[in-house]
């Protein structure tokens, strides 16, 4: 027998860069999942099998940190190699690329597989603290958003302490998933310099910035109630007017923009960058499957990668 888990990748559908000034920030869970399949036998160590599917490069540029991200969830969870062999296999269908959650799946469904070849009886909470740990190895001070995201599924609402201390996280079910569609601009950027940047705008402009943090403030209020009462136009009209917000901060692009307006233009209720910013994804909100085929050939005709995807699930 061998032991099975499953982590959901995720998006952030609102907050990305303003989470870091204490305001809040809404993700979800999206549809496609990593796997992990756990086989002990006797002898010391283990083996890695990862044949989850990838934009190109990204296992190679990751495999350093998850190495320490493996090694951390065996630790909390108790695995002792010096008397036990593992043969560790990923899979699944979730993309591992930047801003999808890949690194939390990864360490998600090690720690349910975990806990399931060894008979712990973890819950949810536990597998999810589990997680953070493995996160550690890919992020040194993760957020916990990515994890709980993955463990639980759903949305989730998060507010980072400023203070240092515990993060508000609550997780929120939407009454069905919704259908979405994730873009790639085929661009990387680097998060600490983005991060930077906006942060010195900040500084040289703190009236200003000030009036877009309470405008984001608004949308992010609005959002999860529209979320929560599945009015999805009015969700797909504050995706937009985020997406403004970050236009104005700079972590924008142009070819984010015209990815932006292409699905809109396609049908999509609403449109936005997601993650960092300056290259990385784009999400498109499209529910019903017929609309979401429209924009995702819309997106892929124009030669940007793009997956088909849920929230809420």
């Amino acid at each position: 027998m061998a032991g099975k888990g499953s982590g959901y990748g995720k998006t952030i559908l609102f907050g990305e860069h303003f989470v870091v000034y204490g305001v809040p920030a809404l993700a979800s869970a999206i549809g496609d999942t990593t796997t992990c399949v756990v086989e002990s036998k006797e002898g010391k160590g283990y083996e890695l099998n990862d044949n989850r599917p990838e934009i190109p490069g990204y296992k190679e540029k990751k495999f350093n940190e998850q190495k320490v991200a493996i090694k951390n969830v065996l630790e909390f969870m108790g695995v002792n190699l010096e008397g036990t062999s593992l043969k560790i296999t990923f899979g699944g269908d979730l993309v591992c690329a930047s801003g999808v959650g890949a690194s939390a799946a990864n360490c998600v469904s090690l720690a349910r597989a975990i806990n399931d070849e060894f008979n712990l009886g973890w819950d949810n909470e536990k597998i999810n603290n589990a997680a953070y740990e493995g996160e550690k190895g890919y992020h040194g001070t993760p957020s916990g958003i990515d994890n709980t995201a993955s463990t639980f599924g759903g949305l989730v609402y998060f507010i980072r302490n400023l203070k240092g201390g515990p993060n508000t996280i609550e997780t929120i079910k939407l009454e069905k998933p919704i259908e979405l569609v994730i873009a790639s601009s085929g661009m990387t950027a680097n998060t600490a310099v983005v991060v930077g940047d906006v942060r010195k705008k900040k500084e040289e402009n703190p009236e200003w910035f000030e009036g877009i943090v309470k405008e984001y403030q608004e949308v992010i209020k609005e959002g999860r109630e529209a979320l929560e009462n599945m009015e999805l136009e009015q969700v797909g009209k504050l995706m937009n007017t985020n997406h403004e917000l970050l236009q104005k901060v700079t972590v924008s692009n142009d070819v984010l923009d015209k990815m932006v307006k292409l699905a809109r233009d396609n049908g999509a209720l609403g449109a936005k960058v997601t993650g960092t910013g300056r290259g990385g994804n784009i999400i498109a909100l499209t529910p019903g499957s017929e609309l979401q085929d429209k924009v995702y050939n819309a997106l892929k005709d124009a030669g940007h990668p793009a997956w088909k995807t849920l929230i809420g699930v």
